[in-house]
């Protein structure tokens, strides 16, 4: 509702002007009335108003000294209609040349106050269509130029903007928020967006005035439907508590809004913002080790790499071995190599944080060597969904059974990526899609059928077509319906189960997104 501010020393042409129309249905609120300009002025001092309709002659500050103090003074954004009688037209010139938006002729008329209220709605929807714009570009634009610090791609133009427009302090993290699990592949892409959108919106409205501190995409080409977050050290020194207290009641507060579990991997402390590369690269890092490690709602980058406690062993023969049996996919030599790591890890009697140490180890080397061989995919993406593909009921995460069957899936997969099996899977799969479109595919079922890893599969897939398989499929099923609505006369109904969809009304929300109209309208319009 916009607010009104009634200003008038003549109580009946108030009071008239307050029944004279609907104001709700106009979508307006009249939230004041006031005798004389001084009334007016210590009002709007005091409140926000959208419009103010003044009459021109008042005794004490008159509307046209109201109108000039408010604008000199720059008390309020409102604006102004002035009323006056034929004789004050004089007047109203005045105030058309100092800023009011239009006048109104006693006694007023019902349809002419209608006709000025209705051109300020849209007046105002305009410009706070404009405010909105402005906004999301300025958003947009700073996310950019974080992005560019994030990803160490940036000069001191991209500094100074993130500077200026950022509050910053001494000590740096990036945090990477996300839902806990792995996504689902074959989920489509809007819905994926949707909730990203909607964990960016919290992650805001918690920040408050830090709100500026949030991305909303910082993985760009990775499938991953994440938000990132610049955290400061002021950030907790304001809020009178420890940085950890912080995470943890900024994730709580997230959990409850999101009413999902949420997942916070938290980069390394860098001095200064323009070494926050080095925080983001860290928190990548920290993504595959859920698989191997008890799940953790917050993980921090220090306390994952970093055992205080002395006497610390790194199994490095042992670890090395089992790197070149995956490297050299040999599952013989894998399952003796874990043997030997486990059985030299007990030996020293290693304590939890020495044994995450040492598979942490293994873990990013195992990436480092597979994005040398395609530096495209998210490879800690991939690693994190293999290492969960290979749990069975009673594996222990980091048990030895799962890093064996773990190690063996990770040498299969290193050797789809040497053989370069995807451009010929793709085909494939293309023609997979043409046959047999109406039936129930998944990328589950085609990475197992094509034995590729599925989340890769869905990676490559994306960046050949510029679009996930949920996507495509849906794209080919809604034109091949589209044919079929062309060269036949059959139902909707009929047509909609002929191209794979039992849900006839999804079927119709689908076509109207890619067609713009309903089947039945596609059909009359050819």
């Amino acid at each position: 509702m916009l607010k009104v501010l009634l200003v008038d020393d003549e109580y009946f042409i108030v009071q008239g002007l307050l029944v004279l129309i609907d104001w709700k249905a106009e979508g307006y609120e009249v939230v004041a009335t006031a005798a004389n300009g001084q009334e007016a002025l210590e009002y709007l001092r005091e409140n926000p108003v959208d419009l103010v309709i003044t009459d021109v002659s008042m005794p004490g500050l008159s509307g046209l000294e109201l109108l000039e103090t408010v604008h000199r003074e720059k008390i309020s954004e409102a604006g102004f209609v002035i009323l006056s009688g034929y004789s004050d037209f004089s007047y109203a010139q005045q105030a058309l040349r100092d800023g009011c938006m239009d006048y109104l002729l006693k006694p007023v008329e019902r349809e002419e106050l209608l006709r000025i209220l209705r051109r300020f709605n849209r007046l105002s929807e305009h410009a706070k269509q404009e405010q909105q714009d402005h906004e999301r570009f300025e958003e947009a634009y700073l996310a950019r130029n974080v992005i560019a610090l994030l990803v160490g791609k940036h000069d001191d133009f991209n500094l100074d903007y993130v500077k200026t427009h950022m509050q910053l302090s001494e000590g740096v993290r990036y945090l990477e928020i996300e839902f806990c699990g792995a996504q689902d592949v074959d989920a489509e892409e809007g819905e994926l967006r949707m909730q990203q959108r909607k964990l960016y919106q919290n992650c805001r409205k918690l920040l408050r005035e830090d709100s500026a501190h949030c991305v909303y995409d910082v993985s760009q080409d990775r499938v991953n439907y994440s938000v990132g977050l610049i955290y400061c050290d002021y950030m907790a020194a304001r809020a009178g508590c420890t940085e950890q207290e912080y995470l943890q009641e900024f994730h709580r507060r997230l959990e409850v809004l999101m009413q999902q579990e949420i997942r916070m991997l938290v980069g390394k402390k860098v001095p200064d913002i323009h070494l926050v590369s080095t925080s983001y690269g860290t928190a990548c890092m920290l993504r595959p080790l859920e698989a191997f490690h008890s799940r953790k709602p917050i993980h921090i980058y220090e306390d994952e790499m970093q055992v205080r406690q002395s006497g610390i062993v790194l199994c490095k023969e042992s670890l090395d071995a089992l790197f070149a049996a995956i490297e050299q996919n040999e599952h013989d030599a894998i399952h003796k190599s874990v043997d030997r790591l486990f059985q030299e890890m007990q030996q020293s009697g290693m304590e939890s944080d020495s044994v995450n140490l040492n598979i942490n180890y293994l873990l990013f080397r195992l990436v480092h060597l597979a994005s040398e061989l395609d530096s495209d995919a998210d490879q800690e993406e991939i690693l994190r969904f293999i290492s969960s593909g290979a749990f069975e009921e009673g594996i222990r995460p980091g048990s030895r059974s799962h890093l064996s069957r773990f190690a063996c899936a990770y040498a299969d997969y290193l050797m789809q990526l040497r053989q370069n099996v995807s451009s010929g899977v793709l085909s494939e799969i293309e023609k997979d899609i043409r046959r047999n479109y109406a039936e129930n595919l998944t990328l589950r079922d085609l990475g197992r059928k094509y034995y590729i890893n599925s989340s890769y599969l869905g990676q490559i897939f994306r960046k050949k077509y510029g679009q996930s398989f949920k996507d495509y499929l849906t794209n080919f099923r809604i034109n091949e319906a589209a044919k079929l609505l062309r060269t036949t006369d059959r139902r909707v109904g009929e047509i909609a189960e002929e191209v794979g969809y039992r849900d006839g009304d999804y079927f119709i929300r689908k076509f109207i997104e890619l067609k713009g109209c309903t089947p039945s309208r596609y059909r009359k319009d050819i």
